[in-house]
């Protein structure tokens, strides 16, 4: 249907009238009366079109063309009984035109379900007896000016051409007739030529042209040759055919079913041309087939809208193509061609909050009723559209929604700058890549919501924000593989350790299912647990390789642990069966420590791992990563490590999260990807530290305090922070001494006007506030005075022990 101002309605019969005695112009054909017919869905507001002519014995209405959506929808039949009673046969008795709206269908008992208006009109051939039927779903019917574009139309269609006769009378040269109960048939001259076959050569079976096409167009074929498949109306498909030399020609079939009648077989009779000859860029049917082929591999809504992208805007000779999902009310943007913001309307800017803009549909009522009919729409140069649509295509617009299942999906829109003629087969082309594209963003759509399901389930498992680290920044990234949608077992990990160390974990457990993610989330969290109880790299590794090997699965993992110390500036490593770090120091150069590494964790129940120690300059970047960044198909695990490095080498470590991106845009994603990235910059400013063993003697708490202040001079703290300080310090060295045994560890930190007292002992209980004391109790006071005197206190484990903490804030030095 097309949608125009006031001015186009009036001059829309002299539009039709141009138009179709531009295509009147030559002999009659089925070409033609094609064409013909596509004007009556251009400008008269049909949804279906098709003209019929008497039979071969004269009793029959048969169906010689049609145009536009199915005509099975209407309930449309191939054929009508010349004496029977239907529209059809009653408006080529009686010579008139029938217009027929919904209710006379519904009294009649004729029509389908759904409300449509239909026309009869008789086609001025010279030999009469054809008639014009029309089918609209506008609630009104046809208007005044869509019947003077019918009449036009019946006048233009001429005698209908028939189908070529099944037996007598002569063949055209392009023309064949097929039994379909014995696959015999009769061909013409033409089309053993374009066969490469002579007339001998030719023994009537149809598996002998069959034999000489391409095996990969063959199904396609077949659809139309079997009965089974064969529906009515006509059918039209492109194939390719074996020449005796150079590439397959390609050649194109136009056939319909003839029902048998009485003792006859069923017949499909038809057309085949070469295609090159027929049509130019626009109209090629094999451009739909080659859309419908990259709609079917296209996984996600991006790859859908990419495939419409690139076969409509080229042959169009489009300025610019836009494709949309429709949700709730909005157009969700997946794909602008051009991509610049400043190629679209202002109203699109405005709306631009991301990487493609949300526009809101009710900001444009046109587009919104466009969407709410369902059909494609065009409106020609100088029509008065809103703002938000009217920059798109100053020269002419097409709006194609995307229908699939019962609903829209999405809609597309096509602009041109300068002013562009529409011709009836630009618009077979655009509806029939809209109901392909709708088709494809609905399966996309769901493939998306399936893997972005399986997405959260995978962020769940992993960190979600990275803790902000002294002296240090880190970024990490994660990309799920696209081969499917099961979960991976990727992870990684930053955790804040005691004394301005932290820990770098990156791992991968072997498989992509439920069951490897799962396993994922254990070792991150036992691999945490021993790393924040404070031993070392070795040990950490070790006891989640045992604990691996103890939970009796047949699954492993490998994992790269890195204790870094801030302060130092300093970093041990540890490597079970998984990839080195890669290094970037401050002057560019890169480095891929070559060090021995354990087994992969779960391998051995008893496994060594060694490890070793990176020296960290301010600027330096540690990356570290899983396979499926470095490793293909393509390219081996040295190679894709080679590439990191230089692409960590050309990269500019000051945008760190840039330079993740940068190195996860050549990821084959076969694969799930795990990247760590972290940028040493040193501590502006290092903590003062000491510690004093605590022995068990009767003076041990006057010891730590006499200590303790002796400290706290030496770092200039003032006197009145100091009486503070030395009651937590007594509290706190008290509590280790009278509820724990084995030694007693007080250390002290200052950093930055915040001093840190932690006492360590060889007891895991942690200590427990009391919820109330009475005044004759003789203890349980301390811990009440710790949290009162402190900002902010706790305990952690260490190494079999706790460790129990508390934090001051002392006036300025």
């Amino acid at each position: 249907m097309v949608s125009e101002g006031g001015e186009g309605r009036r001059t829309r019969t002299l539009r039709a009238e141009g138009a179709l005695k531009a295509l009147t112009d030559g002999p009659a054909s089925p070409e033609r009366v094609r064409r013909v017919l596509e004007q009556a869905l251009v400008f008269a507001g049909a949804v279906f079109v098709a003209v019929y002519a008497p039979g071969e014995d004269g009793e029959l209405l048969c169906l010689v063309e049609s145009a536009g959506v199915p005509g099975s929808l209407f309930g449309v039949r191939d054929s009508y009984p010349r004496s029977g009673h239907s529209p059809v046969a009653d408006g080529c008795r009686a010579g008139r035109t029938l217009w027929l709206g919904s209710k006379e269908l519904a009294v009649s008992r004729r029509a389908p379900s759904r409300e449509f208006s239909l026309a009869v009109l008789p086609a001025r051939g010279d030999d009469g007896g054809g008639c014009l039927l029309a089918v609209t779903e506008r609630p009104d019917g046809f208007d005044t000016e869509d019947r003077k574009c019918l009449e036009l139309i019946a006048d233009a269609v001429g005698t209908p051409v028939r189908a070529p006769a099944a037996e007598g009378g002569e063949l055209p040269a392009n023309a064949f007739v097929l039994a379909l109960d014995t696959g015999r048939g009769e061909v013409g001259d033409d089309i053993l030529e374009l066969f490469a076959l002579t007339r001998d050569e030719f023994d009537g079976k149809v598996e002998t042209l069959l034999g000489l096409t391409v095996p990969e167009d063959l199904p396609s074929l077949m659809s139309v040759v079997e009965a089974d498949h064969m529906s009515i109306g006509e059918r039209e498909l492109e194939f390719r055919v074996l020449q005796p030399s150079g590439p397959p020609k390609w050649l194109r079939l136009r056939g319909r079913l003839l029902p048998g009648g009485e003792g006859r077989p069923a017949r499909l009779v038809g057309t085949v041309a070469d295609a090159s000859k027929l049509r130019s860029d626009v109209t090629d049917v094999a451009r739909v087939q080659r859309l419908a082929a990259a709609l079917a591999t296209a996984g996600t809504v991006r790859d859908v809208s990419q495939a419409v992208v690139s076969a409509l805007r080229k042959p169009l000779q489009a300025d610019r193509i836009a494709l949309a999902e429709l949700e709730n009310e909005r157009l969700v943007v997946t794909v602008l061609d051009p991509p610049e913001p400043e190629s679209w309307p202002e109203l699109w800017r405005l709306e631009w909050r991301s990487e493609w803009p949300d526009a809101p549909v009710r900001a444009m009522p046109t587009l919104a009723a466009a969407l709410r009919e369902g059909r494609a729409q065009i409106w020609p140069a100088g029509t008065a559209l809103e703002p938000g649509l009217a920059d798109v295509g100053p020269g002419g617009l097409a709006v194609l929604p995307l229908p699939a299942g019962g609903r829209m999906a999405g809609a597309c829109l096509i602009g041109w700058d300068a002013p562009h003629e529409f011709g009836p087969d630009e618009r077979a082309l655009l509806t029939a890549s809209a109901g392909l594209a709708g088709q494809a963003l609905m399966r996309a759509h769901a493939f998306d919501a399936e893997h972005e399901l399986v997405g959260m389930l995978q962020r769940q498992l992993l960190p979600r924000r990275l803790p902000k680290l002294p002296g240090a920044v880190a970024v990490a990234r994660y990309l799920p593989t696209t081969a499917g949608l099961e979960v991976g077992g990727d992870w990684y990990d930053v955790i804040p350790l005691p004394d301005n160390h932290v820990g770098l974990v990156i791992g991968d457990v072997q498989g992509h299912n439920a069951g490897a993610a799962t396993l994922m989330g254990q070792m991150r969290t036992a691999l945490r647990a021993y790393a924040v109880e404070g031993h070392p790299p070795d040990v950490v590794v070790s006891h989640a390789n045992r604990l691996l090997a103890d939970l009796e699965t047949d699954l492993f993992a490998t994992c790269c642990y890195v204790d870094v110390d801030m302060e130092e500036g300093s970093a041990w490593y540890v490597r079970a069966g998984h990839l080195p770090p890669v290094l970037r120091h401050p002057d560019g150069s890169t480095e891929i420590p070559e060090t021995d590494g354990g087994p992969p964790l779960g391998v051995l129940t008893q496994a060594d791992f060694p490890m070793s120690l990176l020296r960290l300059r301010p600027g330096t970047v540690v990356a570290l990563m899983t396979d499926g960044l470095v490793e293909s198909a393509e390219a081996d695990i040295d190679d894709g490590l080679d590439r990191v490095a230089h692409e960590l080498a050309v990269s500019d470590p000051a945008h760190l999260g840039l330079v993740a991106d940068a190195l996860l845009g050549n990821a084959r994603r076969s694969d799930d990807v795990a990247l760590l990235l972290l940028r040493y910059d040193g501590m502006a400013l290092r903590p003062l530290r000491e510690s004093w063993t605590v022995w068990r003697v009767p003076e041990a708490v006057g010891h730590a305090r006499r200590f303790t202040r002796r400290i706290l001079r030496a770092w200039g703290v003032p006197r009145d922070d100091m009486d503070g300080v030395l009651l937590v310090v007594s509290e706190l060295v008290t509590n280790a001494l009278v509820h724990t045994e084995g030694q007693v560890r007080l250390d002290l930190t200052l950093l930055d006007d915040r001093m840190r007292v932690a006492v360590a002992d060889s007891s895991p209980r942690t200590p427990v506030k009391p919820t109330s004391i009475s005044w004759e109790a003789t203890g349980g006071r301390g811990i009440l005075l710790v949290e009162a005197m402190s900002d902010v206190w706790g305990t952690v484990p260490v190494s079999g022990g706790k460790q129990v903490w508390a934090e001051l804030a002392l006036s300025p030095r």
